[in-house]
């Protein structure tokens, strides 16, 4: 389980380099409609031989799904607290905010497991994946207990620090105690989902974020108005409803894991801290979170640099990135699906191949975000008026909105060349990157904007797109390079 108990892809496959023979069996030759079924349905998919197209479309697809549902719960979770007023938006805006450092290790840990199990599962060695999941979900439940006591303990103390108004402190601090209380739901959700597309089994993946955020959906306005038999909780019932669907997201996925339904079964013996595989994880953890620490940081920066112009402009900002999130959180499926090409197929010697799917599925995201980015360019102010009615909310969302999505055709490739690093487990490469287009371009350009040249929020919404923009191009010089291929996990 340590680096030096992988053995070197080229002794793995022989026939590495051997052009891919056609599927067998009954799928030869499989039509469309039967690869969008086989997509949804799971099961075991060889995805170092065959059609990549076929193989990115298997991953792809429950992806993409799993995502969209995600993208749904966050559009919907807005808009029943929207009903509440500017200081309830504004306080889920903030606590999103001191989440986005929660979300962070959580996408460490899912950048540590995926590359790990995938590699694993490429190599052909299912048990070691089993040692190596179950490894990643110790490592996730020991860091999520101090962030756990930090909730309980300082939650009306952060928000304060993070420019909160007075009325925002006294709304928001139960939710975002709730939210930090609960941080262990979400770590599990990104780890062992992570696990699963890892293995190839994305059907998996999706079922559980499906039930997880159906449930969110239906008792998020329930706790918030009180409706039916459930206490009316206010802004702090959507944090209850979230956690209790994400509680029972996780409760499934350890049942899936236990049965062994994919190609990763965890047994208690995987539970048993090992120190070299924990080792192995904080590596690529350490640096997956920082890169994402990096990344979600950046934008605690640029909600402090908007909290002085007021709840309205947080608010409002907080309504267009939701919605932007809707677009891109099922480009982050193709990204995924990408990583889980790589991360198999260099472990079973086909380098060539992963660096083919993922040039094919930065094209792919690129399309589908280039046509989102008209849409919202064009309907922005229809789009944001349909989650508020104040005029100064609507006009800041409108502009949030209509400025990020001009850079859409640069993000899709940008999202895949990053996840295409994290899959074969260079998660340095786009740490960097991150933090040059970031904390060294981003934060600078969106307080010069903003203060500087006076143009006050939309200051902070044209740097939010110029560093996006940047970071797309300079991650596609950087993959070009190929050094990606040599990393060993």
């Amino acid at each position: 389980m340590s680096h030096d108990a992988t053995p070197p892809a080229r002794e793995l496959r022989a026939d590495a380099l051997a052009p891919a023979p056609p599927p067998s069996g009954p799928r030869r030759g499989a039509g469309v409609w039967s690869t969008l079924r086989d997509a949804v349905r799971g099961g075991e998919h060889d995805l170092t031989a065959g059609s990549i197209d076929r193989a990115i479309t298997l991953l792809a697809i429950p992806m993409v799904m799993e995502m969209l549902m995600e993208s749904l719960f966050v559009v919907v979770d807005v808009f029943w607290v929207s009903r509440l007023g500017a200081d309830a938006v504004a306080a889920v805006g903030l606590t999103e905010s001191l989440l986005a450092l929660v979300y962070a290790m959580g996408l460490g840990l899912s950048v540590a497991a995926s590359a790990t199990v995938a590699r694993r599962i490429g190599e052909g060695r299912p048990e070691e994946a089993a040692a190596m999941a179950g490894q990643a979900i110790v490592l996730g439940l020991l860091i999520s207990l101090p962030i756990s006591a930090v909730g309980a303990l300082l939650a009306s103390r952060l928000l304060g620090a993070m420019g909160a108004t007075p009325g925002v402190v006294a709304t928001g601090t139960p939710f975002a105690a709730i939210m930090l209380i609960g941080n262990a739901t979400i770590l599990m959700l990104f780890v062992i989902n992570a696990v699963f597309r890892g293995a190839g089994d994305a059907a998996l993946s999706m079922r559980v974020l499906w039930l997880s955020n159906a449930l969110n959906m239906a008792l998020g306005p329930c706790f918030i108005f009180g409706l039916g038999p459930f206490p009316e909780l206010g802004v702090t019932g959507a944090a209850v409803g979230t956690t209790l669907g994400r509680g029972t997201g996780v409760a499934l996925q350890v049942f899936l894991l236990a049965r062994g339904g994919g190609r990763v079964k965890v047994r208690a013996r995987h539970l048993v801290p090992d120190p070299r595989a924990l080792a192995a994880l904080l590596r690529l953890f350490a640096n997956g979170a920082f890169q994402a620490i990096v990344g979600t940081a950046s934008w605690i920066g640029m909600v402090r640099i908007l909290a002085p112009f007021g709840s309205a402009a947080l608010a409002g900002y907080t309504i267009g990135m939701r919605v932007i999130v809707f677009a891109i959180l099922p480009a982050w499926g193709l990204a995924n699906a990408a990583a889980t090409m790589v991360g198999q197929n260099l472990g079973a010697g086909r380098p060539e191949r992963a660096e083919a799917a993922v040039y094919r599925a930065g094209i792919w995201t690129t399309v589908m975000l280039g046509a989102i980015g008209v849409v919202f360019a064009v309907g922005a102010g229809a789009i944001v008026g349909a989650f508020t009615s104040d005029a100064e909310v609507l006009h800041h969302g409108t502009q949030a909105l209509r400025v990020v999505a001009c850079g859409f055709l640069f993000y899709g490739f940008g999202i895949v060349f990053t996840q295409a690093f994290n899959g074969a487990g260079d998660t340095w490469t786009p740490t960097m990157l991150n933090l040059a287009c970031f904390w060294l371009w981003e934060i600078p350009l969106g307080w010069g904007l903003s203060r500087v040249a006076g143009l006050g929020p939309l200051g902070v919404f044209i740097a939010i797109a110029v560093a996006f923009s940047t970071l797309a191009v300079a991650s596609g010089l950087m993959f070009r390079r190929g050094t990606w291929k040599q990393r060993r996990v």
